[in-house]
């Protein structure tokens, strides 16, 4: 089944586009609050087809990624009972207990983390604001994690520039399915 082909192809055609920096951004603070695909797919087209501005990319990335951060820890603090029945439907809540004891055992760290790795981040933002993390070192964590992501997915795409999409391209279906089995396995890890 060829999905991440499609989606791909879908965000490198917005990459193009001359508001393709306002996308970016909407697509940054959707995805750390609710939106299911990860900015990193429109940032690397776009950072592969204008290198010079790979690093004001990825600053845009992060800046709007923590922001969105921010609006998943406010839904977490004041809306979990109103968004629960959403969380349940799309399959989360499982996860959320996985999320609950990951923060009572690692703190801060778990969103350094977080902001990092190919996990769902939109998760650790609500179980921030629902657990009562306090909110300065969650955005210090924050801007930390998902800024050292953004800026090393950009900083790949400057360094390796054009030469890279045919990689890209032949290997995106297996790496977004890689990464799918990576998230599931983890989850599966935590709850078993």
């Amino acid at each position: 089944m060829k999905l991440f082909g499609p989606l791909y192809d879908l965000v490198l055609s917005w990459s193009r586009h001359r508001h393709a920096p306002r996308y970016l951004a909407g697509m940054s603070f959707a995805e750390s609050s609710f939106f299911p695909i990860p900015p990193d797919v429109m940032l690397m087209p776009m950072s592969l087809a204008r290198p010079e501005k790979a690093m004001y990319f990825a600053w845009l990335t992060t800046l709007f990624s923590v922001l969105g951060g921010v609006l998943g820890y406010l839904i977490g603090m004041w809306l979990l009972e109103w968004v629960w029945p959403l969380i349940e439907r799309v399959g989360y809540a499982p996860y959320y207990d996985v999320m609950v004891e990951l923060f009572a055992e690692y703190g801060i760290w778990i969103i350094l983390v977080a902001g990092f790795s190919p996990l769902p981040y939109k998760m650790f933002t609500i179980t921030a604001g629902a657990t009562g993390m306090a909110l300065l070192p969650f955005i210090i964590a924050s801007v930390i994690g998902r800024g050292a992501r953004f800026f090393l997915v950009a900083s790949l795409m400057k360094w390796g520039g054009v030469k890279m999409e045919p990689f890209i391209r032949k290997w995106v279906e297996w790496l977004g399915w890689a990464f799918v089995l990576v998230v599931f396995g983890f989850i599966a890890y935590k709850l078993l």
